[in-house]
């Protein structure tokens, strides 16, 4: 690993660096030997805390121009005391890695509450929030790890808005990369031992967060696990932006990333034909965390901890996961039900898959020998 000092470094890049290189390895290890825990759902938690407007803005954001209930990541700095406990209730619950409070936390995303300027602080703010829990509830034998969020963004760079320009574009993948890039740096700044780029309903924005990681690692020298979350979006077993499972792998597996998973859209009954079919083609490790069900007439989740469970163990048996958490609906009590169902199942073992030139458009394309 080379370093160069650049100037944000000595800011606590450099401590951070020296840190994760530790980590890795372990990361990689505690992989090998069990399924790991990811969390639930952060939003399902808040939402049961029923928060007013005033509760979003806190004391700091009072005199703020516009209303900002609903901006769940704004909590990190308004209500820091919530999310940490938040956080502290999964890790109770037995959860290996927990995510950062940042789903929504790029200029583009902000944009829609006038607090664009905010987003390195919050980056930063959600990642200590994180680190400082999952401190406390590591131990030499059951370390815990902070995954930096990088959502999706509420625009795709794929497909346009508008359905009387189909050549319109709301975003640019050069602003993508942008955001993306100032979002992570300062994620990592605050603890992040990952990188999570999660929820992808469109594969080229998941295409320029790769792009600002690896631009940024190549500049410093770092070199941050990534973690990779596509979302199928319904029966069609396809992405929103069209590609199916296979196609989707293809397009960013060159990003070489610590796991590759699919979340949120499905419960898990319809979520297992698609992390089957991923476990089948990667030769990374598989993530997979499922809704707790479809959404019901109210936009409420039904699925209970034994019921997620009966899936996911039959996942485990079946050789699916080597990472396994909740989406939408979600709670510690999902978490705890999965720990204790999964704590004996062996991980995945990462198969070797042959060398072939592996394309993609909607559909997969591999040129081999046949």
């Amino acid at each position: 690993m080379y370093i160069y000092c650049y100037t944000f470094q000595a800011s606590g890049i450099l401590r951070r660096i020296m840190e994760i290189t530790s980590k890795i390895n372990n990361i990689r290890s505690r992989m090998d030997a069990a399924i790991l825990l990811l969390d639930g759902a952060m939003g399902t938690m808040i939402q049961q805390h029923d928060l007013d407007e005033q509760d979003f803005r806190g004391t700091r954001f009072a005199d703020h121009t516009c209303d900002l209930r609903g901006n769940n990541d704004l909590l990190s700095l308004s209500q820091p005391e919530l999310i940490s406990q938040i956080h502290r209730e999964y890790l109770a619950a037995g959860a290996d890695i927990i995510e950062t409070n940042t789903f929504n936390a790029t200029r583009i995303a902000m944009s829609d509450y006038e607090l664009e300027s905010l987003v390195p602080e919050l980056n930063e703010a959600s990642a200590r929030l994180a680190r400082a829990a999952a401190d406390e509830f590591s131990s030499d034998d059951k370390p815990r790890y902070v995954a930096g969020v990088l959502g999706p963004t509420n625009r795709t760079a794929s497909i346009s808005p508008d359905v009387n320009d189909p050549a319109y574009r709301n975003v640019s993948f050069d602003e993508l990369v942008k955001n993306y890039r100032e979002s992570a740096i300062a994620l990592v700044k605050g603890g992040a031992d990952l990188l999570m780029i999660e929820t992808i309903f469109d594969t080229l924005n998941a295409k320029a967060a790769i792009f600002a990681l690896k631009e940024w690692f190549d500049e410093t020298g770092i070199e941050i696990p990534i973690m990779i979350s596509g979302t199928i979006t319904d029966a069609s077993g396809r992405t929103l932006s069209g590609q199916t499972t296979e196609a989707f792998w293809n397009s960013v597996r060159h990003a070489n990333p610590i796991s590759v998973g699919l979340n949120c859209a499905l419960g898990p009954a319809e979520l297992r034909q698609y992390v089957a079919e991923l476990s089948r083609i990667a030769d990374v490790a598989i993530s997979a965390h499922p809704n707790a069900g479809l959404p019901n007439a109210f936009g409420g989740y039904d699925e209970t901890p034994e019921q997620m469970v009966e899936h996911l163990s039959e996942w485990a048996d079946s050789g699916f996961l080597n990472i396994v958490g909740g989406c939408c609906g979600t709670t510690p009590a999902h978490i705890e039900a999965f720990s204790r169902a999964l704590d004996q199942l062996p991980p995945r073992k990462i198969p070797t898959v042959d060398i072939s030139c592996r394309l993609s458009g909607l559909e997969p394309c591999t040129i081999n020998g046949d």
